[in-house]
């Protein structure tokens, strides 16, 4: 019994050292004859112990291995771009379709867009364009020609220490299944067995966790994710413009005093789109009542004009 807890403890210990993602574990047991046991690190925590002395090679070759692959790491910094980019058009046609396929010429894709139009009549688009990292500032620089740009703002997130951290963590458990599976090919009681397969299946959920962590991490690191806000405008904001002289200005008024009666119109007609029901409704009511009255007058009409009847001479008679 003391000799078990000794093993237990000397678990624990290679326990500790693999979760802190050293790479490398040793195997403890103890020589008591046929009834030594060996323990076998399982997932959260927990040792799996008495396989009638089935033991796993050393790993310090692979730790070395590891080291040096976390030293080559530091050197490769992960990170992370995006930007918002608002800009207004006097062509929004041309300038939709110059963003799309600058992009798509600088291989990346749009990954979201959408168009509306605002109460004056104007339109306005939402993109979410998905940039290669070494063509964001290409883009952005590009992107500033095609349209004008009225706000712009980047950011780069360093996310290295928490993507390497997810990596290492992804290799130690992917270590700790090959030794798992190692094991269960040696393991010939039905308990062991059945211990050891919960142990791998607890592995394999988090291999596939940390597995999703990394996609997506390299998708967001190799891809930047710029965020474009285009708005059709009659003259472009905060662009300075050639003093106009008295004719130009006339014309400038005449077209502006047009196009703004044209909107009129045409949110009018909009309106009464919305509410043709309530139109068709307050015009029949209107006409019924106008029936009414007319008819009320036309009664009153004939009365008057009616003839009184004569009155009777019975003294006469």
């Amino acid at each position: 019994m003391m000799k078990r807890k000794l093993a237990g403890l000397l678990v624990l210990i290679c326990l500790m050292a693999l979760s802190a993602g050293c790479g490398a574990s040793g195997a403890a047991g103890t020589s008591a004859g046929s009834g030594a046991a060996t323990a076998v690190p399982a997932m959260d925590g927990k040792a799996t112990e008495g396989y009638g002395g089935m033991e796993l090679s050393s790993t310090a070759q692979t730790g070395q291995a590891d080291r040096a692959s976390d030293a080559d790491r530091e050197n490769e910094a992960k990170r992370i771009y995006t930007a918002d980019l608002r800009m207004e058009t006097t062509a929004f046609d041309d300038a939709a379709k110059g963003l799309a396929a600058l992009v798509d010429e600088l291989g990346g894709w749009m990954q979201s867009s959408s168009v509306d139009y605002g109460g004056s009549g104007y339109r306005y688009g939402n993109y979410t364009a998905r940039i290669p990292q070494e063509k964001f500032d290409q883009f952005i620089s590009r992107a500033g020609k095609l349209c004008h740009v009225v706000y712009s703002n980047s950011n780069v997130e360093d996310v290295s220490e928490a993507y390497y951290d997810t990596a290492g963590r992804l290799e130690t458990q992917q270590t700790k299944l090959k030794r798992l599976q190692a094991l269960l090919s040696q393991a010939k009681d039905m308990e062991d067995i059945i211990t050891i397969e919960s142990a791998i299946s607890d592995t394999e959920n988090q291999i596939e966790s940390l597995s999703g962590d990394l996609k997506h991490y390299d998708s967001q690191i190799d891809y930047a994710t710029v965020t474009l806000s285009l708005s059709e405008v009659y003259q472009l904001s905060n662009v300075e413009q050639p003093a106009a002289g008295f004719a130009d200005r006339i014309a400038e008024a005449l077209s502006t005093g047009a196009h703004e009666f044209v909107n009129f119109l045409q949110g009018t007609l909009v309106l009464l789109a919305y509410a043709w029901v309530w139109v068709l409704l307050i015009a029949a009511v209107l006409t019924a009542g106008i029936f009414m009255i007319r008819r009320k007058r036309k009664a009153q009409q004939k009365a008057e004009q009616k003839p009184l009847p004569e009155k009777r001479d019975d003294k006469a008679e």
